[in-house]
């Protein structure tokens, strides 16, 4: 289930928040947008989920792109006034 729900939110981009954190690591891994947002849509769960002390339901998902495999965690949290969001939390390449 949580998989079918982060994809379905990350195809409104508007839905997907990248934390500082998360841009720090894009800059220096040469990860870009796009290429997350492939791995929330085609991606496949590789940790996770679990509950943090937040409430929220974190996971980290896992797609191959130009023979790496990209890692995303993220957090899944629900905005009152704009519904269910995916939080980036980091990215890195597992090679």
């Amino acid at each position: 289930m949580a998989l079918r729900l982060i994809r379905e939110i990350a195809q409104d981009s508007s839905r997907v928040i990248v934390t500082t954190h998360a841009r720090k690591r894009m800059r220096e891994r040469r990860i870009s947008l796009p290429q997350i947002l492939s791995c929330l849509v085609k991606g496949q769960i590789a940790e996770g989920p679990a509950q943090d002390v937040h409430g929220n339901w974190v996971c980290s998902l896992r797609w191959r792109h130009a023979g790496d495999f990209l890692r995303v965690a993220v957090a899944l949290k629900h905005d009152t006034a704009a519904g269910q969001k995916v939080i980036v939390i980091t990215v890195m390449y597992e090679h």
